[in-house]
């Protein structure tokens, strides 16, 4: 079983990544996997090389433990950890599934102490004693301070400080209504570091919209993990996005994971499926729309270069060639393109007189055209009738 990665001797820098799709994920309002789909996105998840998966909360119920041992007893080549509230109970039902690990999420924010009528100095006690229960059943013990972005600077320090004297293994920085700001996340990381040799794990979310350059600014600034999930499904508006994120560190050319990017495509469309959420076309990195082209500019350099607007290959995710979509700011060049694929061979002039009639279509039905109706066109301009 994997528990840490080698420190590499160069000066690339290898985040540890944590995939909470089985556990955050599936708190998204209305999503239930069952356990054969569990089973499947865990499995797919360590062929994919993720580091290590959180994959559930034991103490909801006998059917969790159940699917969480069942996942254990694959053996898979990735660090499997259990979530778990601070209460002795939800310690011994993590244990009970067999997991390496454990993340065990402590109320920190002034709001949240409030609401669990806890102060603390309960908070305190809770650490020495719940840290030492959990090192006599898992390798590895990591806490975490919930809604930690709007608590006490001050306090959080102290949290994390009181955290190290434990002897946990990692603490993990929520920010559990999604307010961080890039910003911010890069002076909260660097206070923290200050104050501790333990590793860093920061936890996005993306209520305004900013997990996944959160998550990739908390690596910036030093955290050595972050949590992610495929596609971002999450609570709210979601977590860091599993498939941004990789392919940001990937091409930062200053990182390195195992993730192999090109099952990404696969991951998502897998976990779209179980979840009954759909992908959006302009979902970054996966959406349908991420390499469809249509202005004639984007088209006619793409032609002569695949990179000229477009970050990265589609292969490089796992998906087929670009498109070139035929509509109303198409180009000469993507006429010839697309019919040439066809078996015609269209001059520059003849492009240029049917584009006025692809433009004039697109626009009446205020949308791109079908292969089908391009045909049509064709036909009706260039085809003479016997």
């Amino acid at each position: 079983m994997r528990t840490k990665r080698a420190i590499s001797s160069c000066s690339v820098v290898n985040p540890w990544i944590i995939d909470t799709t089985l556990r955050d994920g599936e708190q998204a309002p209305g999503v239930v996997f069952s356990a054969a789909e569990k089973t499947e996105i865990a499995c797919l998840l360590a062929d994919a090389g993720v580091d290590e998966l959180e994959i559930g909360y034991p103490a909801i119920s006998g059917e969790e433990q159940e699917v969480i041992r069942n996942i254990v007893a694959l053996k898979l080549p990735v660090r499997l950890t259990s979530w778990a509230r601070a209460t002795s109970g939800d310690i011994e039902a993590a244990a009970a599934t067999g997991t390496e690990a454990v993340h065990i999420s402590f109320p920190l924010s002034a709001l949240y102490l409030l609401i669990m009528g806890k102060d603390y100095a309960w908070v305190q006690e809770q650490l020495q004693e719940l840290v030492v229960k959990a090192k006599h059943s898992f390798n590895v013990v990591s806490v975490g301070a919930q809604d930690a972005t709007r608590a006490d600077a001050e306090l959080l320090k102290r949290f994390v400080i009181d955290a190290t004297a434990c002897g946990v293994d990692r603490i993990r920085i929520a920010d559990t209504v999604g307010i961080a700001t890039p910003s911010s996340v890069m002076q909260l990381v660097g206070n923290l570091k200050s104050v501790t040799a333990v590793a860093l794990e920061f936890h996005a979310h993306n209520d305004l919209g900013m997990a996944t350059a959160n998550a990739f600014m908390a690596i910036e600034a030093g955290c050595q993990a972050v949590s992610v999930s495929v596609t971002g499904i999450g609570e709210r508006a979601g977590n860091a996005a599993l498939e941004e994120l990789a392919m940001a560190l990937k091409l930062s050319e200053r990182y390195q994971t195992r993730i192999d990017t090109r099952q990404l495509s696969k991951l998502c469309a897998v976990v779209s499926r179980a979840s009954g959420r759909v992908i959006q076309d302009q979902k970054p990195v996966v959406g349908q729309s991420a390499f469809q082209h249509e202005s004639g500019i984007h088209c006619a350099a793409l032609l002569k270069h695949p990179l000229s607007y477009q970050p990265f290959l589609p292969g490089q995710i796992g998906r087929d060639n670009y498109e070139l979509v035929i509509g109303k700011h198409s180009g000469s060049a993507s006429l010839q393109h697309f019919y040439s694929g066809r078996g015609v061979s269209m001059t520059r002039r003849e492009a240029n007189h049917l584009l006025a009639w692809v433009r004039k279509k697109a626009t009446e039905k205020k949308r791109a055209l079908q292969p089908e109706e391009l045909d049509t066109l064709y036909t009706t301009l260039f085809v003479k009738t016997i």
